[in-house]
């Protein structure tokens, strides 16, 4: 009864900690997420935010018998509808404040990385879905089609935490279904986010790293696919200052060897072997058609002995241990899609034909796996207890041995003079004889008055 005493009560007592930790409600006033009357766009948030916590959907919950304290349907659908709300600008704060908190907990010399990937966001049994296409997996062993958009995804990873950046839901231009709604505002977020739909998904990479990197999220390499190494793509995020580490596959794409343009299978017959027992095979250096210098790292496939895989860097003062390293880092993304799939609700929660509610669920969702995300690395880095562990560690090297065996012997004294007779009687005898047995230099240190008795 105490809980339902206010309506904005609605955040349990773990995520409200964090909610207000984050910053959550600044970050969406900031983004223009705000309304002038009824129910506030926080609460709102909140509301959709808490629904997968409480193994709920939107129709059960209004179907319980508590359905008259929450906002109406129409309220919740206006909410993720509204196209003036700027849902990346969001998200880039949001993510952006968090990357700083785990940033602090992180070693300056460990790699911190950009990684870009794609995946499939379905919605077969829709028809009237805004900028529906249909769409080619071909990351699912089945190689099939299906309707719906490409979600194209930037995050940021140290190595323990990642953090999901940016998104874009690309549609086509040539399989489209659907276009864009006649009754959208050319002057909106909503507008935009749809333009972005329709380009492809190299020519949208340069501006999510600009994006981040104006914001203040640091990086030094971005880890990419072999369907993103693509040498215009890499070249342009070479000149924004980054360097670029990826996986490349067997194409019409050439590579420069002492003025011979060669394939990647050539390549690999002219790299020099490796001494290594962790599956590296061969690596050379080498410069892409368009000039960028690379080094190539070949690896044995674990799935088939009998091929290779190759990776290229644009650092070429990585060692091949260290290249393939930093690149297994990328399989972070790859667990974030699982996660939102299959824990998050992403795609089945709502089930809106708006392009805008898509994107704002979406957001929402991403916004989960980073509380998520926080909440793991505060429970699992002891640093996040803050400085007093080892402040009392400092306190403790600096004591002098004597001084801390007085001290010790002093406070077991004050416990024996709030204690019985028969206890302070054992453990006084067991005291004794502990000390009778110490050398003569250390019993010198201790109170006159417990060795003589």
């Amino acid at each position: 009864m105490i809980d339902q005493n206010s309506q904005y009560n609605q955040l349990p007592n773990e995520l409200d900690s964090v909610f207000s930790e984050l910053e959550m409600s600044k970050h969406l006033r900031k983004a223009g997420i705000k309304k002038s009357f009824g129910f506030s766009c926080s609460y709102l948030f909140q509301l959709i935010f808490c629904l997968i916590f409480q193994h709920k959907n939107w129709y059960t919950l209004l179907d319980s018998k508590k359905a008259d304290k929450f906002p109406a349907k129409d309220s919740v659908y206006r909410f993720l509808n509204q196209s003036t709300f700027n849902w990346r600008r969001f998200l880039l704060l949001l993510s952006t404040f968090t990357i700083k908190k785990v940033s602090r907990l992180t070693d300056k010399s460990r790699p911190k990385v950009f990684v870009f990937d794609d995946s499939a966001y379905d919605r077969n049994r829709s028809k009237k879905v805004e900028l529906l296409a249909r769409c080619f997996d071909h990351a699912s062993l089945k190689m099939r089609f299906y309707k719906g958009f490409r979600m194209l995804t930037m995050g940021w990873s140290d190595g323990h935490t990642f953090m999901p950046i940016d998104f874009s839901l690309v549609s086509s231009k040539t399989s489209q279904i659907n276009g864009i709604s006649e009754h959208i505002d050319k002057r909106t977020c909503g507008y935009k986010r749809r333009e972005n739909a329709l380009q492809t998904l190299p020519e949208q990479i340069p501006d999510m790293i600009r994006r981040a990197l104006d914001s203040g999220i640091e990086a030094s390499y971005v880890l990419m696919d072999s369907w993103f190494t693509l040498p215009p793509l890499v070249k342009n995020i070479v000149d924004q200052g980054l360097d670029v580490i990826g996986m490349v596959k067997e194409t019409k794409q050439r590579y420069n060897v002492s003025g011979e343009m060669v394939s990647l299978k050539q390549l690999y017959r002219l790299a020099g072997p490796v001494q290594s027992r962790k599956g590296i095979l061969r690596s050379i250096h080498t410069t892409m058609a368009n000039g960028t210098p690379i080094k190539v790292v070949f690896i044995r496939n674990r799935n088939k002995k009998s091929e290779w895989l190759a990776i290229l860097s644009t650092d070429r003062t990585l060692s091949e241990q260290e290249i393939v390293r930093i690149y297994g880092m990328r399989w972070d993304i790859e667990v974030f899609f699982k996660t939102a799939k299959s824990l998050l609700k992403l795609e089945k929660e709502f089930q809106s034909r708006s392009y805008d509610a898509l994107i704002s669920h979406t957001t929402i969702v991403f916004a989960r796996f980073i509380v998520l995300s926080w909440q793991n690395r505060c429970n699992t880095d002891q640093r996040t207890i803050g400085g007093l562990f080892y402040e009392l560690c400092d306190e403790v090297n600096e004591l002098d041995w004597a001084v801390a065996l007085q001290q010790l012997i002093e406070l077991l004294q004050d416990a024996l003079e709030q204690t019985n007779k028969k206890i302070k009687k054992l453990i006084q005898s067991q005291l004794e004889q502990w000390i009778s047995g110490l050398p003569n230099y250390i019993k010198a240190y201790l109170p006159i008055s417990l060795c003589e008795s």
